[in-house]
């Protein structure tokens, strides 16, 4: 057997790690120190079922993952190329089956991803020392578990994985709520605050404070008056963290939501940008395998991996393909400058094929890109008419006279409209926190914003279960069904529902 090197690595792939990250960093990536481990698929499947965290806390939901994952490798219907962690320094899991030019191109491509981690602009407030801070939220669960009996640690931690996407994925980024009232105003009832005038002297009152003037103010403190009086005082769309303030809990559960949230904001810029991520990833393994790292005997075994990596069967969306194709076509347009108000006004369809202003500016414009797009962003911005009818994108639905999926719409604003829906909020309904006190009765009620899907009523009566049990009272859902208005409700006991 051959000796290992540092990090379980033989001495052949601890030097082509070392060449191909020397070969990444002056094409122009910039990482963090890559930590490259070597598994067998079990352990691979292992890590990969943790998420990539194997001291993660011990749920039966990761089991299943890895029974699935094992499975789906048994019977040769998936395998495990590469697996990367988001973390400083970045981990990336190798598996020991694979060829040297499997491993090559795991490499490179890894290489993509750690320069994305770094600098795309979505990922700058997630934590870079998550591998010790899943450990630690693992260490406490299961110190919990210890304390108050594993059934009722896990009962809640199932409660809380089921909403774990109820959370505000812009709210790192935006400040929603309003800074804390000062000292006097908490002071100072709202209702016996006057409007403040503008200094001036007696004479000029009437014209620096004109009548007018006073009595708008007088009616937003009306308003603000009455909003106070809400609990929340705003709509609050982080159900989580409006859990995490007011539900009734122990303070034991309210460690494990606090740990589950946090755990599913770091996720967020990952489920953004996966199209993006995918094809930096795949742009740069492609170019760097080609140009730097392949042998001559390696070339075949190369472009039949790769060509299955961007396989796309019909009608499904392979991020891999979308993402390398785009940043192409960014990086060549770029380049022959088209763009602009010159490009978009003409309508020679010859010219445009000759358009070549030699501007050389694609490498520049792509990690432009890379630095400040997430997926839905770059989809609206790049993805255009031209660049759709090459790739032959269509949307499609189930026709219930053939009784199977047929071509919808071949149009580009059809295509565009279809494909940044789905990307929205990761096609997850938007939910908020409307009251926290309804009737005054401490119920919560919540709304979802229809945006033309109902909500599945099986699965929404499971999230009020859940919901109920860290609210531990009744808890409403408004939505709009088959057209109509209507509030579900949980009490705890038993479900029901009635139309507005």
């Amino acid at each position: 057997m051959a000796e290992r090197a540092r990090g379980g690595l033989t001495p052949e792939l601890a030097e082509a790690a070392r060449v191909i990250t020397g070969h990444a960093k002056a094409m122009g990536l910039d990482f963090w120190e890559i930590c490259f481990e070597l598994l067998d698929y079990d352990e691979l499947n292992e890590v990969a079922s943790y998420g990539g965290f194997p001291t993660r806390y011990p749920h039966w939901k990761f089991g299943m993952e890895y029974e699935q994952l094992s499975k789906g490798y048994t019977y040769g219907l998936q395998k495990i190329y590469e697996l990367v962690i988001n973390n400083d320094p970045c981990y990336a899991y190798l598996m020991k089956s694979n060829s040297l030019v499997d491993q090559k191109l795991v490499m490179a491509h890894v290489c993509g991803h750690a320069d994305f981690f770094k600098n795309n602009l979505w990922f700058a407030k997630t934590n870079r020392k998550m591998i010790d801070e899943m450990a630690n939220h693992g260490t406490r669960i299961r110190r919990y578990a210890e304390t108050y009996g594993h059934e009722e640690v896990e009962k809640f931690v199932d409660a809380c994985l089921s909403i774990e996407n109820l959370i505000d994925m812009h709210s790192p980024f935006i400040k929603r709520r309003r800074d804390k009232k000062t000292e006097e105003e908490e002071r100072e009832p709202k209702e016996k605050q006057v409007p403040r005038k503008l200094r001036s002297k007696s004479y000029m009152d009437r014209y620096i404070n004109p009548p007018e003037f006073m009595e708008d103010q007088k009616k937003k403190l009306a308003d603000a008056v009455e909003k106070s009086k809400n609990f929340p005082e705003q709509p609050e769309r982080d159900v989580l963290q409006f859990l995490l303030e007011h539900a009734p809990i122990e303070r034991w559960q309210r460690d494990i939501l606090g740990m589950i949230r946090d755990e599913a904001y770091y996720f967020v810029p990952q489920a953004m940008t996966k199209i993006m991520n995918e094809g930096w990833a795949s742009f740069h393994h492609s170019r760097l395998m080609t140009t730097k790292i392949l042998n001559d005997n390696e070339v075949i075994d190369y472009a039949d991996h790769h060509a299955g990596t961007l396989a796309t069967q019909p009608g499904v969306l392979n991020p891999y393909k979308l993402g390398i194709e785009l940043f192409r076509d960014i990086e060549e347009r770029w380049d022959k400058g088209q763009f602009g108000p010159e490009w978009d006004a003409c309508d020679d369809l010859q010219e445009k094929k000759r358009w070549d202003k030699k501007l050389g500016k694609g490498k520049e414009k792509i990690f432009e890109v890379r630095r400040i797009y997430n997926d839905i962003l770059f989809i609206d911005e790049f993805l255009t008419p031209d660049f759709a009818m090459r790739n032959k994108m269509f949307t499609f639905e189930f026709s219930k006279q053939s009784g199977e999926y047929v071509i919808a719409s071949r149009e580009f604003k059809a295509v565009k409209e279809k494909l940044l829906f789905q990307l929205t909020n990761w096609g997850n309904p938007f939910i908020h926190v409307e009251s926290g006190n309804y009737e005054n009765r401490g119920e919560l009620y919540l709304i979802h914003r229809h945006d033309g899907h109902d909500l599945h009523q099986e699965q929404a009566k499971d999230v009020l279960r859940n919901i109920q049990l860290v609210w531990n009272r009744p808890v409403h859902i408004e939505t709009t069904i088959e057209k109509r208005r209507k509030v579900l409700s949980f009490n705890g006991k038993k479900h029901s529902d009635r139309t507005l």
